[in-house]
């Protein structure tokens, strides 16, 4: 059992799960999950969240904070991984209060889904764990909208059986996110033909920018990344019918604790969904 300190005034059922998932569901809005990699510290959150929130509400954009509490498939065993649990189930619940924007994360064991359900409002399978029957039907079984991410060892075609386990233990609300597809050693490629592919499994897809762009293990005992082709990709995938855009966010990503050199600065941010606004926009 884990116990954590709720922020003071906090209000249980801030949202409601329903008007989430149509929010998803919807192609009146573009739909946006950012955040930092990493909870480093409260003090980050609360500035990713309120600049996103603020520049998300003025450009209509349906907007999920996201940030991990556990980073637990480094690279290195002695990188940076996060907060734990209960110090970062903590944090995201006094995000969720004080800014009104549904939170999402990611959990790795049966227990870590259970914790984090009482918190958050998207729960999200990591692509390393996609493939992992038990963890995805506890995650299921919370009643939460769930984040499939694909694995980078997958086809589109593949996480159809993904899906598929998920609605056998019970899922009706499930997002499905891309996030590029290994491509020899330290590489990945974003395959744009996997968003309609995807999509014909008849749940919203997600398209992750910033983890598209990783070098998985290009830094030697990190990954490295070319956050500069971001963008790029994430016109690509609207233009290609992508529900939504996941991306992450950083104040100053050079000094980032986690995946800096995939993350967008944050001071960039209100430029570049401007952007893919009118992508998205044209598409509809």
């Amino acid at each position: 059992m884990v116990y954590f300190r709720l922020p003071a005034g906090y209000i249980w059922r801030v949202f409601n799960d329903a008007a989430i998932w149509k929010q998803f569901n919807t192609s009146r809005r573009l739909s946006l999950i950012a955040g930092p990699c990493a909870i480093e510290n409260e003090k980050l959150c609360r500035q990713v969240a309120a600049a996103m929130q603020k520049t998300c509400a003025q450009l209509g954009i349906f907007y999920v904070f996201k940030a991990s509490f556990d980073k637990a498939n480094r690279t290195s065993g002695k990188s940076f991984r996060g907060p734990g649990l209960a110090a970062g189930l903590e944090v995201l619940a006094k995000i969720r209060a004080e800014f009104a924007v549904p939170v999402l994360t990611d959990v790795h064991t049966e227990e870590q889904a259970r914790a984090a359900a009482a918190v958050v409002d998207v729960l999200q399978i990591p692509a390393f764990l996609c493939r992992q029957t038990d963890l995805i039907a506890a995650a299921v079984a919370t009643g939460k909208i769930v984040n499939l991410k694909k694995g980078q060892f997958l086809s589109p075609k593949e996480m159809g059986q993904v899906a598929e386990k998920a609605r056998a233990a019970g899922a009706k609300k499930i997002l499905l996110t891309e996030r590029g597809t290994t491509f020899g050693y330290n590489n990945l490629v974003a395959d744009m033909r996997s968003i309609p592919i995807m999509k014909s499994f008849q749940f919203p897809v997600i398209f992750d920018a910033t983890h598209s762009v990783q070098l998985p293990g290009g830094g030697g005992d990190q990954s490295s990344g070319q956050r500069e082709f971001a963008p790029v990709l994430a016109r690509s995938a609207l233009a290609a019918g992508a529900d939504g855009l996941f991306i992450e966010t950083h104040p100053h990503p050079d000094q980032a604790l986690s995946d800096g050199p995939n993350m967008i600065p944050l001071a960039e941010m209100p430029a570049l969904l401007r952007r893919l606004l009118k992508v998205y926009e044209a598409v509809q």
